[in-house]
């Protein structure tokens, strides 16, 4: 993703249970934070609470590549924004860095679903709407 593309932006505090006994952020937690940021742009983007909604998605790959690490009282800046579109599926592209400096990237495919199945529906046209075209 370009460089001042970012669409959003979550802060996430580093905790104390997140660091290993190296003092880094255990790598299963960046998911996590992964996790996180999706969540609060989809509460923003399109007011989705994870509860009651009209859309819903599941996890099919992800990939993460570190180029840093954070440790215990870290604010990680986790940026996010869509890297493809499919019919049924997109792209996720995820930077995280501390003070400006790269800590980790990531790519999350998700499958949009109906809402108490697994069954696989198109992206719903409000959800492209709001979370924007992919960036040139």
């Amino acid at each position: 993703m370009p460089e001042g593309a970012w669409p959003f932006r979550e802060r996430i505090k580093v905790r104390y249970q997140e660091v290993d006994l190296q003092n880094v952020v255990f790598n299963a937690h960046y998911l996590g934070f992964c996790d996180i940021t999706s969540a609060a742009w989809m509460h923003q983007a399109i007011g989705w609470t994870g509860v009651d909604d009209t859309i819903d998605w599941m996890l099919v790959k992800a990939t993460v590549e570190w180029q840093g690490s954070a440790t215990y009282g870290d604010t990680l800046d986790v940026d996010c924004g869509i890297a493809r579109w499919g019919t049924t599926s997109f792209d996720v592209a995820y930077r995280g860095t501390v003070a400006d400096a790269p800590v980790f990237t990531a790519t999350i495919t998700y499958v949009c679903v109906t809402p108490g199945t697994k069954d696989p529906t198109p992206v719903p046209a409000r959800m492209r709407e709001a979370l924007g075209a992919i960036p040139v």
